[in-house]
Order: C-alpha cells, then structure tokens, then sequence
C-alpha cells in the first residue's frame, strides 16, 4: 500500500483511521488547520476518508470525495490540497492547478508552499519552486522536508554547492531523515565529491536508513576491480521479503552494476532482469507505434515551414536529443566548457508545452487538431517564453542547451518554435544503446526499458521517428555518432563547436575537468576523460539478449 501524501503533509495532517490504513512512513495527519476555523464536522469526515482511499491508491474515489466537499464547501483548501497530492506521478500539471489554489486559500500553511514548490521542481520550473519551497521555510524554519527540497531544487538547478549546507542542516535538526541522509550524498556526488558521498552512504547503511536506495547511490561512487564486502550485504538484503519492489529493483540493480564492474556479466544481467521484473512495468507499445504514426502524418515539412515564420529567431536555444544513455551528458558537457555555452542539463519545458498542445496524447487525440490551435499570436508566445524560460538561466550565455533526451520526439515543435535552434542528435549502436538503458534503474517515464523485446521494438520507433525529422529539417540536425566521438574527441568536438556557431576553445577538449555540478545517470563517467570501454559492451551479454537483438531487427549491427 502506498502513501501518496508528501512526506512533509504526511507528518503533520492528523485523522483517527485505523492502525491497518495508516502507511508506515506517515505520522499522525491533521486535518483542521491550527490558524483557520473550525471546519464543517461533515466535512472533516469526508476529507479523513478521502485521505484514507488516497493511501490506498483508490483514487477516483477519494477524488469524489474531495469534489463533494468542495460543491457544498467551496474552496476548502485540504480539499484542493488532497486533490492536488492525487496528481503526484500521473499529472503534475494537475497537482500544480491544486496545490496552487490550496496555497490562495491558506498562504500561512508551510506544507501548502512546499508542495506547490516540489511539484514546480517535478516540472523544472527552478524560479517558483525555489520561491515557494523558501516560503515554506520562512514559515516554519526547522522544516527538514522542506530543507531538504531546497537542497533537491539547488542540486537540479546544477547548484550542488548551495544544496550542501541545506542538507548539513536538516541532518542537524533530523539526524535520521531519510531525505536528508541521501540527498547529502547525492549533493556531493553531483559535485564529484565520490568519497565524501561514499562514506555518507555508508553510514546511512550502517544506521539503517533508506538502505536500498544507499546501496545503489554507493556502488555508482566509483568501479569496482575486487568484489567488494558490500556485494555480500547487497544479496543479503534481497533475501529479506518486507523490501518494496522499488526497492528490490534498486538492490538487484546494484547488485548488477557490482558484477558487470567486476566482468561476471551473466550475474550481472539476471540481476538487472529480475530488477526490471520486480517493478512490474508495462509499455503499451503499439499505442506508441500509433503515436509515432500521427506525428509523422502531422509534422510534414510544408507545416513546420509554414509555421516557423511565427516562432523565435533566436540562436541562443540548442537541444541534444536521442535516446537515453546514448552519449547526450557527454555532448553537453563538452558544449557546456566552452565560455559562451550553458548547459542547463535536462529540462521538462518543451514537453510541458506539447502537453498543453495535446501533443503527447498517445489516446488516439487527434493531432491536426492541436496544431490547429497553434495561432500565429500563440507560437510567438510560446517561443518568448520558452526563450525567457531559458534566458532565466544563462542570461548572457551565447547558447543555451537543453539535453532533456526525449525531446527527440519533439523536434518538429523545436523547428516551429526556433527556427534557427541548433539540433545535436546524439547516436550510438543500438545494441549498446538499448543494454545501457536496460542495466539502470530508469523512473516509470522510461517503462519501455524494462523488458528486452519492447526496448528493441521501442527503439525502432524512436528511429523511425529520427528518420523523419531529418526530411523535416534537412542538414539542419547534427549526426553527432558516440562511437566517432569516443574514436576522434578533438575532431568531432571541433565539428560540435563549429555547428554552433562558435570559436573554438581549448576547454572543450578537458570538459572532465569543468567546475559546477553534474546530474545524470553518468555522474562518475561524465568526470573522466573519454573511455572506450563501452563501445561493443553488449557482446559481454550477447547469449542473454537475444529477444532485444531479435526485436532490433536490421538496426541490430552483428
């Protein structure tokens, strides 16, 4: 059973359920607000009940519930509040719309804030959701959660070092937090502090905190070259049945990362299947399939050159798209150490617009007809804010990148949006590709990556989809091939900075060596000088992956 409440809400809203309903991580919840009147005890009854079919995941009911309250109460701001929380990991646009109206009504509630502030970080908006997560805390000073988001927030924002003192403090009102316990090492882990992270990990293990999640943040602090005591203690604690799945899949997922360092391959790959399993993902891929269909239909090359008269002729916007784990961490830090480039790491912005658009509707919505809501007035509008979206991180920066990979399915909304935006595709062999995602404990966005076959299958599409846009926006997308990038650095790098319109500089041959912190899967990689140990890294695993290779089909080079 889980609790959808934020953990911040959680401690503080107070009802009478049973001990059964209550999940273990909630302390007692309080519905009456300490500065507002009494509420309507009929009220109360239904919102302590709406709470409780929320823990239970039964949410149209407890949405009901909610409605109900507010037809007879209008603007009863728990009720926006729970309203909101039934959003968190379906529709963050929709916990946002709530959040924000719970905040209108009690503006003196600290948790109001820190939600509202946690579900703009969700969405990359740093701005509102560092305002409203400070709000928290001018409220209520010694709030760890909201400390703790703060730090959260810096750490996204590739402002690790702000994010440090934040968590010290938590930790010094809340020496046990969870949050607090992982999001230090996790701060200094995006600064390439790997040693300090580690012995923070260590100790949160030791004391028994988010053990799971510690392990697998630990074995990603380095590669291992002897087995290590920890890999003992790893299969140990997958004996124990009372873990969640989440966490058997992190500890599966550390446990193969181990192997795989230490070369037992086949190990490696049962635990990182049984990783996958244990999450019990599904990816509708034949609705993807439709999905792409449309999209091909939709972005012809006569629309997206008729409607790009109407976007932003900025040069500043650069997007780094492909698939994940294909080498676009490594693009962007290369850009980012030349003096007129800001990486601004992955952001959620373009997405959320195609979104609004209806876009990414993958129910069968009719394409065209979000298309045809996009007036001239409307693009011009939705470039300039984009564009300010950008600019609020680098405003002098000559060049501004986006390496949010996905946007690969975007593109034709980039070439109506910014005409002059450069495109960098990155792209790797696609067996490698398709194993590097399999091996890593991706979020439910990425549930394609669970199961072989469907990555396979999902990974023709995404070519497909490639294969499009470069008819769409000819010579204007950059090739940029990971394994020419790991063979010739300098040149391809000297190809990088040329497409963007930029000299050259020296810094972008020693992009390990660039200050600020770094946010990816590829935290330990990225600070190393280029490697070529990944290259062909699937034949390792070639007897185990045959469904993938199968499903591949002729992108499949064996």
């Amino acid at each position: 059973m889980n609790n959808r409440l934020p953990p911040a809400w959680a401690k503080h809203l107070k009802t009478q359920p049973s001990a059964k309903a209550i999940s273990p991580k909630a302390a007692p919840l309080k519905v009456q607000s300490k500065a507002g009147p009494p509420r309507n005890q009929a009220d109360d009854m239904l919102l302590r009940q709406a709470l409780e079919l929320q823990k239970a995941e039964q949410l149209p009911e407890a949405e009901e519930l909610c409605l109900k309250v507010l037809a007879r109460t209008p603007n009863h701001p728990l009720a926006f509040y729970i309203l909101g929380t039934l959003g968190i990991g379906y529709d963050t646009e929709k916990a946002l719309r709530y959040f924000a109206r719970a905040v209108a009504e009690e503006p003196r509630n600290p948790y109001y804030h820190l939600s509202l502030g946690e579900a703009y970080l969700k969405l990359s908006e740093f701005t509102p959701a560092i305002r409203h997560i400070q709000q928290a805390l001018a409220l209520k000073p010694d709030l760890v959660e909201a400390l703790c988001a703060l730090g959260d927030a810096y750490n996204s924002f590739d402002k690790g070092e702000m994010a440090l003192p934040l968590f010290e403090k938590a930790l010094k009102i809340e020496r046990d937090h969870p949050l607090a316990r992982i999001g230090l090492p996790r701060a200094l882990t995006s600064l390439g502090r790997m040693d300090e992270a580690a012995l923070h990990l260590k100790e949160a293990i030791e004391r028994r905190i988010a053990v799971p999640a510690a392990y697998n943040a630990l074995v990603r602090t380095r590669k291992y070259t002897e087995e290590p005591t920890e890999l003992a203690a790893i299969l140990r604690e997958l004996e124990d049945p009372s873990h969640m799945p989440e966490e058997a899949a992190a500890l599966h997922h550390a446990a193969g990362k181990v192997l795989n360092d230490l070369r037992r391959y086949k190990d490696a790959i049962d635990h990182f299947k049984q990783g996958n399993q244990a999450r019990g993902q599904i990816f509708d891929i034949g609705s993807y399939r439709r999905w792409v269909d449309a999209m091909i239909e939709t972005f012809t090359p006569e629309l997206v050159a008729s409607m790009a008269a109407y976007g932003n002729p900025s040069e500043a916007p650069v997007f780094v798209v492909g698939m994940p784990r294909s080498g676009t961490t490594l693009t962007e830090q290369i850009c980012a150490s030349h003096p007129s480039v800001h990486g601004a790491g992955e952001l959620s912005k373009l997405a959320r617009t195609a979104n609004g658009l209806g876009l990414k509707d993958r129910t069968g919505a009719d394409l065209g007809k979000s298309i045809a809501k996009m007036t001239p007035d409307l693009t011009r509008t939705l470039a300039d804010e984009h564009l300010a979206y950008l600019r609020e991180r680098a405003p002098d920066a000559l060049r501004i990148v986006d390496k949010m990979p996905h946007n690969f399915e975007l593109i034709g909304l980039v070439g109506v949006l910014f005409p002059n935006a450069r495109i960098i595709h990155c792209r790797r062999d696609a067996i490698d590709n398709c194993i590097s995602c399999f091996v890593l404990q991706f979020s439910e966005a990425h549930s394609y990556s669970g199961d072989l076959q469907t990555l396979g299958l999902y990974y023709r599409e995404y070519d497909r989809l490639m294969r499009h846009w470069s008819k769409v926006l000819p010579g204007r997308i950059f090739e940029n091939q990971y394994e020419t990038l790991i063979e010739n650095q300098e040149e391809q790098s000297h190809r990088l900075i040329d497409y963007l319109g930029l000299p050259w500089d020296e810094a972008c041959l020693r992009f390990f060596d660039r200050a600020g912190s770094v946010n990816t899967y590829s935290n330990w990689q990225v600070r190393q000088p280029i490697y070529k140990s990944s290259v062909k890294r699937w034949k390792n695993y070639e007897s185990e992956i045959q469904p993938l290779i199968e499903a591949l089909g002729d992108l499949a080079e064996v």
